[in-house]
């Protein structure tokens, strides 16, 4: 009887056996762990080998993301330095996720050897040196650009790095404009140039052909109006270099948006908000005007944003008390009106409140959104010396200097007023041209730019709807050929939803 439990188990394993050898291909499945055939598949295993081989692709972006040089159109003012920061390290974290292998990430403000740093071409030699040899891409962005990183590596896989390339969301004038000195006059829509919200790339061997052409054809002292405008023009080199390629992975919609499903990079900010908007006592508005305008450019005016601003005045050659106008005691001049800027400069810090924390100064046909720039001054510190508005550039190629363009408005701190008048930069002569004049004092003072692409020079036809259609501007300038009336309610004026909520809903705009 002892033997008997021993004999039982010899016979179940025999019965068991042979069922195995009957029905072969059940035979991985029942027996995976214990009894495997050469060649046959392991269920057990399958997820193993699925985790190595995503393990390897895992590590393949990584190695592919540190060939890629990302590069940050940031700026020292605090609020957007710190944008700045937040895009840098939710880049990085996304490479942590993804290995060891982490990119370089670079800040354009604190690429300090070049005044003209923020116009990208003078830094193209210094990163043809540091990056030439053991990178693939230089990828710009701006700082609420969002980017997700692997699909960004997968679309740039679909172009050979070894090639030149110039990448990017297409944009396109339909028109000749001002401010693209009216180029492509026959037909601009066929001269793409990228969408710099939505980040654009250059390939190493383009990087390295520009640096070439500029070490023996130095940027010329000319003007920066609109720099993606004016890098596609650069790189294309009249044909000889290569036009943009559009890549439909480089989006503008916003990160919370259905469609961004198949983008490799979105925008996240249309307006910035940082809390209350400032208070309408803190803004001083002064409007530069004169004499022979005061009939035409004054009512409108007066027609649409002058009841957003609670505290205004207007700076004539002549005192007009029907609207009424205030004579600085400085002739009108037909070219700049510098000795009118530094006038107002002055009545402001002697002739105001010192409780008033912002001055802006604009022409009497520009229009303006007082109630948004009172969001977008939430984000700015008045105790800085904030300069702000739509940043141009002279001779930045050559050691030049940044300023704000007068027509889309400028706007000072207290601070950043005392510290010039306190300087003794002033006008070489009354009519300079004193946005360029108040650029060379800052400059010269150590106090930086501060550019918002919100503000503008020119009118909207003037720009492809495709970039205004992520904005919520604050200004516009010029009536020519325009209903400025018509221009400021379409795209200006703040409507019912936007007043309550604190936030646009949506606008139907005309082709303005």
């Amino acid at each position: 009887m002892s033997r008997e439990p021993g004999r039982s188990r010899w016979l179940l394993f025999a019965a068991c056996a042979h069922l195995v050898f009957l029905l072969p291909p059940l035979r991985a499945r029942a027996f995976a762990v214990s009894v495997v055939s050469e060649g046959a598949e392991d269920e057990t295993e399958l997820p193993v080998l699925q985790n190595s081989e995503k393990s390897r692709t895992i590590s393949k972006i990584g190695r592919e993301l540190k060939g890629i040089v990302f590069v940050i159109q940031s700026q020292s003012n605090s609020f957007h330095s710190k944008r700045a920061e937040d895009l840098k390290r939710d880049i990085l974290k996304q490479a942590v996720d993804l290995g060891k292998d982490l990119p370089t990430v670079l800040l354009i403000h604190q690429i300090d050897r070049h005044e003209g740093a923020w116009t990208i071409l003078p830094l193209m030699t210094d990163f043809s040196v540091t990056y030439g040899r053991n990178s693939s891409w230089i990828f710009f962005c701006e700082e609420d650009t969002r980017i997700q990183v692997v699909k960004l590596v997968e679309t740039l896989r679909r172009f050979d790095k070894s090639k030149e390339w110039f990448l990017g969301k297409a944009l396109y004038d339909e028109e000749s404009t001002i401010i693209h000195h009216y180029a492509f006059a026959e037909n601009p829509t066929v001269f793409k140039f990228p969408d710099f919200a939505a980040g654009w790339a250059l390939s190493i061997p383009l990087v390295n052909k520009l640096a070439k052409k500029l070490k023996s054809e130095p940027l010329k002292s000319d003007f920066t109006i609109d720099l993606k405008h004016e890098i596609a023009l650069y790189i294309w080199q009249k044909g000889e270099g290569p036009h943009l390629t559009p890549v439909p992975e480089f989006c503008t919609d916003d990160v919370n948006s259905y469609k961004v499903d198949h983008c490799a990079t979105t925008f996240s900010n249309f307006l910035p908000l940082c809390g209350e908007p400032v208070n309408k006592e803190d803004i001083f508005v002064a409007v530069k005007t004169c004499q022979k305008f005061h009939g035409d450019r004054i009512p409108v005016v007066k027609q649409t944003w002058e009841r957003e601003a609670a505290l205004i005045e207007y700076y004539s050659d002549y005192a007009d008390i029907s609207i009424p106008t205030i004579d600085l005691g400085v002739p009108n001049t037909d070219r700049g009106h510098c000795g009118k800027t530094f006038a107002i400069l002055e009545r402001f810090l002697n002739h105001t409140s010192p409780r008033t924390p912002w001055l802006v100064v604009v022409d009497d046909d520009t229009l303006i959104s007082i109630f948004r720039l009172r969001k977008l001054l939430s984000c700015y510190d008045p105790n800085e010396p904030v300069f702000l508005g739509e940043r141009y550039g002279y001779g930045l190629g050559t050691g030049g200097y940044s300023y704000i363009t007068g027509g889309g408005g400028m706007v000072f701190s207290r601070t950043a007023v005392q510290k010039l008048l306190a300087s003794k930069c002033r006008c070489y002569s009354m009519d300079a041209p004193d946005d360029m004049v108040l650029g060379m004092c800052f400059s010269g003072l150590g106090i930086p730019i501060t550019h918002s692409p919100l503000f503008h020079q020119a009118r909207p036809m003037d720009y492809p709807k495709d970039y205004l259609s992520h904005q919520i501007p604050v200004s516009f300038h010029k009536h020519w050929n325009i209903d400025p009336v018509k221009v400021y309610f379409t795209w200006l004026a703040p409507n019912t939803e936007e007043s309550r909520n604190g936030k646009i809903v949506g606008y139907t705009r005309e082709d303005l």
